[in-house]
C-alpha cells in the first residue's frame, strides 16, 4: 500500500480519503477547516493531521482537491522544496489548464511529477468509489498513480498530457450546466402550458433530450424543491467560466458558452456562495 497525504476534505474529498484509507493506504491528511480534519480523524485511525510541510512531502502521493487552482497553489507552494524524485502530486480540482501546466512545470523542477485527474458524478459518486476521473500526463506517470486512483473511480481515462484532465473537466461542466439550464427553462415553459412537471421530466427522459438533469437532478433536488446535490453554484460557475476563458485564448468564439457563463456567474452571485447549482431551476423561473 502506498503513503498518501490528502489535502481537501470537502464533500468530495472526504469520501474519496475514505475509500484510501479502506483500500489500506497510509494517510496524512489536511483540511483549512478544523471541524472537517477532525471529523475525519475521529473516524479512520491510523489517519494523521499534517503539521509540516515536510511531513507532507514525505509520500509517494500528494492529493489535492480544492476550491480553485489558486488555493491548489497556494498550499502547493510551501511544499516545493520539500518535494523530491519518487512523489507523484495528484491534482484533483477543477482547475485552470492554463495554471495546471504551469505548475506542473514548477513541480518537475523538483524532480517530483504532477499530473491532473479532475472527476465527475458528485457526492453519490465520491460515496461508492464510481467516480470518472479524466487524467492528463505522461503514461508512465499515470499508469504509477492508477492504483490510487481505481480505490476512488471506476471510469478512469488517460485524456492527453498535463492539464488536459482539467482542460476536459471544464468542458464537460460546461456541456452539463447548459443542459441544466435547457432543462430548467423546458420545464417552467410546459409548465405554463399546464403541462405536469414529472411528465415534462419521463418524456424528455426517454427521448432524445435525455441528459444528466433530467436523470439525476430534476426530480431528485429541483421540483421537490430540495436543492441539496452537494454541487455548489458557485463552483459551477468558475468552472464554465474556465471553459469560456479557455476558448477565449484559444481564440474560439464560444457563443452559447459566453451566454452560459454568464448566466451561471449572474445567477451565483444574486443567490449567494451557498446556494446549490440546482437552485438554477428557481433563478430561471418565470416571474
Amino acid at each position: 500500500m502506498s503513503k498518501i497525504a490528502f489535502i481537501g476534505l470537502g464533500m468530495m474529498g472526504a469520501p474519496m480519503a475514505h475509500l484510501l484509507h479502506q483500500a489500506g493506504h497510509s494517510l496524512v491528511v489536511q483540511d483549512a477547516k478544523s471541524d472537517a480534519l477532525d471529523q475525519f480523524l475521529s473516524q479512520h485511525d491510523g489517519a494523521v493531521p499534517a503539521t509540516t510541510p515536510e511531513q507532507i512531502a514525505d509520500n509517494e502521493f500528494i492529493i489535492t482537491i480544492l476550491p480553485n487552482s489558486a488555493i491548489v497553489e497556494a498550499v502547493l507552494s510551501p511544499l516545493m522544496p520539500h518535494l523530491r524524485a519518487g512523489t507523484t502530486v495528484i491534482e484533483m480540482s477543477s482547475g485552470d489548464p492554463v495554471r495546471t501546466r504551469e505548475l506542473a512545470a514548477r513541480v518537475e523542477a523538483t524532480g517530483a511529477k504532477l499530473i491532473d485527474a479532475p472527476v465527475s458524478g458528485g457526492v453519490k459518486k465520491a460515496i461508492d468509489g464510481s467516480l470518472a476521473i479524466m487524467v492528463g500526463g505522461q503514461e508512465a506517470d499515470v499508469n504509477t498513480c492508477l492504483p490510487v486512483l481505481q480505490a476512488m473511480g471506476k471510469n478512469i481515462t488517460q485524456v492527453g498530457p498535463v492539464a488536459a484532465g482539467h482542460a476536459l473537466k471544464a468542458l464537460n461542466n460546461y456541456v452539463s450546466a447548459a443542459a441544466l439550464i435547457a432543462t430548467a427553462e423546458a420545464i417552467h415553459v410546459g409548465k405554463a402550458f399546464g403541462l405536469d412537471p414529472t411528465v415534462i421530466v419521463d418524456v424528455i427522459q426517454a427521448s432524445t433530450g435525455r441528459n444528466n438533469t433530467t436523470e439525476n437532478k430534476a426530480k431528485q433536488y429541483m421540483l421537490n424543491g430540495a436543492f441539496n446535490s452537494g454541487f455548489s453554484l458557485a463552483l459551477q460557475a468558475k468552472d464554465v467560466g474556465i471553459a469560456a476563458t479557455l476558448a477565449e485564448a484559444l481564440k474560439i468564439d464560444l457563443a452559447l458558452g459566453k451566454h452560459v457563463a454568464a448566466l451561471t456567474q449572474e445567477a451565483s452571485d444574486a443567490l449567494g456562495p451557498q446556494a446549490d447549482h440546482t437552485e438554477m431551476y428557481r433563478y430561471v423561473q418565470p416571474d
